[in-house]
């Protein structure tokens, strides 16, 4: 097979020699080296502009991502391709251990003591249980699944909230957003960004939130009211926010967020894609059209992700 690597943020040459060790008859370009338009496979993440327009071959598009908002919103995106997010366990691993560092940092009040050492201040905050707290987890795929069992490990109460009916053991799962942002002293964003779920931690969505909460994004930009939250931190109904994803990246030097007091924010780094523990997945996918099957992980275009 031949097989196309187009992406703006992630770099081939810390892909190919892991991929050519897997699939060692197939051949590897990357953009704007398209072979003619004769490939088969197309990896991409943040992919170049026109990358699809000539690729009338295509049996497989690979995300090398979790998100493929950019990929389904692309006009030039062939009919009846499959798109396949990756799901990579590294990615799974590294964002629980991010979602539990910024549970554990609000939880513990860290936060506060940064804040008191840079003020020379001696001051203690209460100590809560983990029992005391709950947690929203919005999303229950793969990641929203494994970060729910990694608190309830811990003894916190965690809720969840889905588009569909989910069950998962020791987890207050709900359809009804507004339920589990009631009950929620904590929030963690893991959605896809959509249509529908654009603007979903809205004024009114952030207030339902338990006051003294946090929230953490951790999914996109796009799911944050800003002025929103905003509005939430400075009336103290929240107290503090964990941000990783912006509208746009980078976040502009001029923004108000770097410099508030109740956001801590990290440039996208929540879970970055680890070619050491992913490959194994694309190849999977691609020994699976090479044999007539369908890929794994196959975006719904109808729910959009």
């Amino acid at each position: 097979m031949n097989i196309l690597f187009s992406s703006t943020k992630e770099k081939p040459k810390f892909w190919f020699p892991l991929l050519q060790k897997l699939l060692p008859g197939d051949r590897f370009f990357a953009w704007p080296e398209i072979n003619g338009g004769d490939i088969d496979v197309a990896l991409v993440a943040t992919h170049q502009p026109g990358t699809f327009a000539n690729l009338r071959k295509l049996k497989l598009i690979q995300s090398l991502w979790m998100g493929v908002e950019n990929i389904v919103g692309d006009t030039d995106l062939p009919r009846g391709v499959p798109v396949a997010r990756l799901i990579d366990p590294g990615m799974v691993a590294a964002m629980g251990e991010t979602v539990i560092a910024y549970v554990l940092d609000w939880h513990r009040h860290f936060y506060c003591y940064r804040s008191f050492q840079h003020q020379r201040t001696w001051k203690r905050r209460r100590q809560y249980l983990a029992s005391d707290r709950s947690v929203g987890i919005l999303g229950l795929g793969e990641l929203g699944g494994t970060i729910a069992a990694s608190l309830r490990g811990m003894g916190f109460n965690v809720a969840g909230w889905s588009r569909r009916p989910k069950q998962l053991e020791g987890v207050h799962c709900s359809t009804d957003l507004d339920e589990v942002l009631a009950r929620s002293d904590a929030v963690v964003c893991l959605l896809p960004l959509t249509a529908q779920t654009r603007g979903i931690l809205n004024k009114d969505r952030l207030q339902k939130i338990r006051r003294d909460g946090c929230l953490i994004n951790v999914a996109r930009g796009g799911h944050v009211v800003i002025a929103d939250l905003l509005a939430a931190l400075d009336s103290k109904h929240l107290a503090h926010a964990y941000l990783d994803v912006f509208e746009p990246e980078p976040l502009p030097a001029d923004s108000a967020l770097w410099t508030h007091p109740g956001i801590t924010l990290t440039p996208h780094i929540a879970a970055l894609s680890e070619p050491r523990t992913s490959v194994g997945k694309i190849a999977e996918n691609i020994e699976r059209v090479r044999r007539g099957e369908a890929p794994f992980n196959t975006v719904d275009f109808a729910a959009g992700y």
